[in-house]
């Protein structure tokens, strides 16, 4: 796992870049209506509708819009359908990037999304040509501030809960388990008295590719445009750069 400190970084400037163009709850919605779709509307019998849930509080979404969109979802309310897609190809300088989507429209989604690669130096690719490079794990970050717990003592109760392996630094603990001992872990660690900064289903890159600041400029800017599209609900990919290149272009 090491490195993906650089990547938590980055996709920290990507929740504030999507925050601060009012883009959070919509993207937000789609994913409950998805969940709700998929599992029925009662958080306490879908726990991926409980988990957008409660990712979609942590971002302050209203009570009213997260209801509004599970209506919608049990067809209490009239609404459009969304499927959920994967995007995969190559950035600048070869970084390997996923898009996951949820659209009504697939032609005019791929079409963006291309349009997105194409014009930063990138190359939309088939299905499967990067996914192997990803695995899927449960991602929990914990602030150190809002704690006075040790490495040692959060390290064990996260072991202890099932967690497959805990990263620290200067301000969080990362704690990472498989897909199926997500939830145990993470209402393990809240029956504990630990609150996260981030809880949810990632794609982690296996290994990570360095990009000068020149390919990095170009990469964050296909990161901007792809968070344009109002159809991209998340971007993973394996690109990394030393902390003076991320500083000079944050």
């Amino acid at each position: 796992m090491a490195g993906h400190s650089k990547w938590k970084n980055i996709q920290r400037r990507k929740n504030a870049q999507d925050a601060k163009r009012g883009k959070v709850f919509m993207k937000l919605a789609r994913e409950i209506f998805v969940a709700a779709k998929q599992g029925g509307g009662d958080p306490e019998m879908n726990p991926g509708l409980r988990m957008v849930i409660d990712k979609a509080k942590a971002s302050n979404m209203p009570n009213d819009n997260i209801d509004r969109a599970i209506k919608k979802a049990t067809g209490d309310l009239d609404g459009v359908n969304y499927e959920e897609f994967y995007y995969e190809g190559y950035g600048p300088g070869g970084a390997a990037v996923m898009v996951k989507v949820l659209t009504d429209n697939k032609n005019r989604t791929a079409a963006e999304v291309r349009h997105a690669f194409n014009k930063n130096d990138g190359n939309l690719g088939e299905n499967g040509c990067v996914s192997y490079m990803f695995d899927r794990k449960g991602y929990l970050v914990i602030d150190r501030d809002m704690h006075e717990q040790d490495e040692e003592e959060v390290m064990l109760e996260a072991i202890e809960a099932g967690a497959e392996e805990m990263e620290t630094s200067d301000e969080t603990f990362e704690i990472y388990t498989e897909v199926d001992q997500f939830t145990s872990v993470k209402q393990a660690l809240e029956a504990a008295g630990y609150t996260f900064e981030t809880a949810e289903l990632t794609m982690i890159p296996q290994t990570y590719n360095e990009l000068d600041e020149e390919q990095a400029a170009k990469m964050l800017k296909l990161i901007d445009m792809l968070e344009d599209d109002d159809d991209v609900q998340d971007i993973y990919h394996n690109f990394e750069a030393n902390e003076e290149v991320l500083e000079k272009l944050s």
